[in-house]
């Protein structure tokens, strides 16, 4: 499943990169709760938890139906 979320990021990084900032996977439990780091600009954005749900959430759980939730620690 980890490698999965890392390519479904892969879709979304191009977009963080655009505005100064990325996406690290932290960590995946055996319960589909997903751990995501934003770095750069995407840390103390103003919009960085629009940007969790409404992207990488979206397009994690699109392409790995198991993920349950994503969460930025």
């Amino acid at each position: 499943m980890r490698e999965k979320i890392e390519q479904a990021l892969e879709k979304v990084r191009p977009m963080l990169k655009a505005d100064g900032g990325s996406v690290e996977l932290v960590e995946v439990s055996q319960d589909g709760i997903v751990k995501i780091k934003l770095t750069g600009a995407c840390g103390n954005c103003p919009f960085s938890s629009m940007t969790l749900k409404n992207g990488i959430e979206r397009i994690i759980r699109q392409d790995v139906p198991q993920v349950k939730q994503v969460i930025a620690v």
